[in-house]
């Protein structure tokens, strides 16, 4: 089974220079933390992925076209789209869950993966 997606998980985005950390809108569901559902698309949720490098980000492409064709990557500001699929048996407060199997697509071309979802085990004794 998946492991659930909580605050401080390492997202990644393919269009990305660098990783993000993942801030929950869910129910704590850890001793650290609240778990993600797949509406958690908003930049409080998923801040950016340090610099965007997609021709289809209006703001890259004005900027390499400005720079006679070199690519030039601009702060990534991320418009997504929910996650999918969303964990099959966990609900949090009415949507589905985010799990680590979730991935979700941003607008200018990029695919967010979770790279490390921040569930952490507990053994009862």
């Amino acid at each position: 089974m998946p492991d659930l997606v909580c605050s401080g998980a390492s997202l990644q985005c393919s269009m990305g220079t660098t990783p993000a950390a993942f801030a929950a809108s869910g129910t704590e569901v850890t001793a650290t933390g609240a778990g993600g559902v797949v509406t958690d698309i908003t930049p409080e949720n998923v801040p950016g992925f340090g610099m965007c490098t997609s021709l289809a980000n209006p703001q890259v492409a004005s900027a390499t076209s400005a720079a006679g064709g070199t690519l030039t990557p601009q702060p990534c500001l991320p418009v997504l789209t929910p996650w999918t699929p969303g964990s099959e048996r966990v609900n949090l407060a009415g949507p589905a869950a985010l799990d680590d199997a979730s991935t979700c697509s941003c607008q200018w071309g990029g695919v967010i993966t979770v790279g490390s979802a921040g569930q952490e085990s507990v053994t009862v004794t």
